[in-house]
């Protein structure tokens, strides 16, 4: 019996390395499958929303309501002939767009959609999703660098400029409810604002008041760090009004000019990718998570619930990314010294100053809730 104790100890490991490996491979293939389905019904979304804003019709030609016009795009894409410029760097040329790509990827690992509906639970979570998403400005930067044209050069340098601006009061922002809750991980903070008060009756019932309630509502300054994080995600996005590195009347189409084919649309997967990563971190942060309601609680669990919660997730997170797309069809495109300016001049003072009165409220006024954090 106990010559078969490492045979059986070897199974059991090779077993649960498998269990693993299945695991992780069916958590990036559904990464993978949701932000497909999302960039494509995001840019349905968005040319629906410019067409309203401009009293047009839209897509609507393919599928009901144009819904399928994004599939027939992303085909024609598909099955289009990948130049590469000829006196470029190739190397570098070819794999830009998959770096670019992978900030947006990576981050989409550390979002729970729902109670136990994660990828991954990371405990600094929020650490991370700032980090990872930086690492798409080095796929901007090889892409304008390589393709040996002077548009594309200004645009991934514009780019490499904004996002060195805007990171900072964007994590500036996002350590204010850090500071409120005592953790870096995107659950517990959820659990924050949803934590029922001492002494509450109904906490043991499907709903209890929050006394914490949303973030964004918690404080002057949470709210103030909710709008700064909300404007610089818009730079970090290169959304309108900071579409300085794509300016198509400046810079043609900034810094993927020279890309056509499939490598052309790795870049609209990363910016649409991003639009729903910087909305589900303030839905998550700031509104409340899974939670419908600001200082109302509902405790269900299943299936059912699972469901319910993901679906209030997602509806939070999708308004975010519509006022996304209304600011871009609403508002002119900034100088670049204008965006500069906005970045150093007032969202990193505002951030600061936020930031120091929160920490001041913390030690103050506030107690954290027993056995979260």
């Amino acid at each position: 019996m106990d010559a078969l104790v490492p045979y059986l100890q070897s199974a059991w490991n090779w077993a649960t390395g498998s269990a693993f490996a299945f695991g992780l491979v069916l958590s990036i293939l559904g990464v993978v499958a949701f932000i497909s389905v999302w960039a494509m019904f995001a840019i349905w979304l968005e040319r629906k929303a410019s067409a309203d804003f401009q009293v047009r019709l839209g897509p609507d030609r393919v599928g009901p309501f144009g819904l399928l016009q994004s599939l027939a795009d992303g085909l024609k894409l598909a099955f289009k002939e990948d130049l590469v410029p000829r006196q470029s760097d190739q190397f570098l040329f070819m794999i830009a767009p998959a770096i670019a790509f992978c900030g947006a990827f990576a981050a989409f690992a550390a979002i729970p959609f729902a109670p136990g509906l994660q990828a991954v639970d990371i405990n600094l979570g929020v650490f991370f999703i700032v980090a990872v998403t930086a690492i798409g400005v080095i796929g901007v930067l090889m892409a304008g660098w390589s393709s040996n044209n002077k548009w594309s050069l200004y645009g991934a340098m514009r780019e490499a400029a904004q996002l060195v601006s805007y990171e900072i009061p964007s994590a500036l922002a996002l350590m204010i409810p850090v500071l409120v809750t005592g953790s870096f991980n995107l659950k517990e903070i959820v659990a924050f604002q949803c934590a029922p008060g001492s002494g509450d009756a109904a906490s043991a019932g499907l709903i209890y008041l929050s006394p914490n309630g949303w973030l964004a509502f918690y404080s002057p300054w949470t709210f103030v760090a909710f709008i700064v994080y909300y404007v610089a995600s818009l730079a970090e996005c290169k959304r309108a009004p900071f579409d300085l590195p794509e300016a198509e009347s400046e810079l043609v189409s900034g810094f993927h000019t020279e890309y056509s084919g499939l490598r052309f649309s790795f870049f609209f997967l990363e910016e649409y990718g991003m639009m729903f990563v910087v909305s589900a971190v303030a839905t998550l942060v700031f509104l409340g998570g899974w939670q419908p309601l600001p200082f109302l609680t509902l405790n269900f669990s299943g299936l059912i619930g699972g469901l319910f919660f993901a679906g209030v997730f997602l509806a939070k997170s999708l308004f975010l990314v519509w006022v996304q797309m209304w600011l871009r069809w609403t508002l002119p495109r900034l100088r670049v010294d204008q965006v500069m300016v906005m970045g150093y001049k007032y969202l990193i003072p505002i951030s600061l100053v936020a930031l120091l009165l929160m920490a001041l409220y913390v030690h103050y006024g506030v107690r954290y809730v027993p056995g979260l954090v």
